[in-house]
């Protein structure tokens, strides 16, 4: 069966974006420094991605090249395929599904590790016990509101600490392995 992993950024305050969405806070931090936080390993080791449409609008968003060389599916009950721009055909699929049904679907295709994605999306494969580690590296900033990456939960989530490491920046990554039976 596929397993998700989540690899985010969040404020020192817990949020992933500002309420509108935005990722200004974010984009102020310098990325030509060489350092990449183990992201491109990160993708290296996934299939693909799972985002919700929220995220799917602020990717749009960024302009340029699709950021993407892996599969992205975008989970939404609102778009269909038809809207998504020609150019991103055979990169983006739309589907309309739970957790629970893309997790089988993608596994019935091959898949063994997708990214997760999406604040509200990440809570509700948190909550179906579908993700099995995150990375979150925390920015050295308080932005007071937003978007949070966690949400009120149904029952607690027990995760085991596997590793800390802060960078020049700044920037604190911590994984977390979610213990079985959440």
């Amino acid at each position: 069966m596929m397993t998700g992993h989540v690899y985010i950024a969040t404020s020192l305050d817990g949020f992933i974006a500002r309420s509108d969405g935005s990722l200004d806070w974010l984009m102020k931090y310098p990325t030509d420094d060489g350092a990449n936080y183990g992201f491109d390993d990160f993708m290296d080791s996934v299939d693909g991605l799972i985002m919700g449409r929220g995220t799917y609008e602020v990717v749009l968003g960024f302009g340029g090249e699709w950021p993407y060389k892996k599969p992205v599916v975008v989970l939404s009950s609102s778009l269909s395929q038809e809207d998504v721009d020609q150019t991103l055909e055979g990169k983006v699929r739309i589907v309309q599904a739970t957790p629970k049904e893309i997790v089988q679907i993608l596994s019935d295709e091959g898949w063994k590790r997708a990214y997760i994605d999406g604040g509200k999306l990440i809570q509700s494969f948190l909550q179906e016990g579908l993700i099995q580690d995150m990375t979150l590296t925390r920015i050295p900033i308080l932005i007071g509101e937003g978007i949070p990456l966690f949400g009120p939960l149904d029952h607690d989530i027990d995760l085991e600490h596997i590793k800390t490491e802060s960078f020049p920046s700044g920037f604190v990554m911590s994984k977390y392995e979610v213990r079985s039976g959440n």
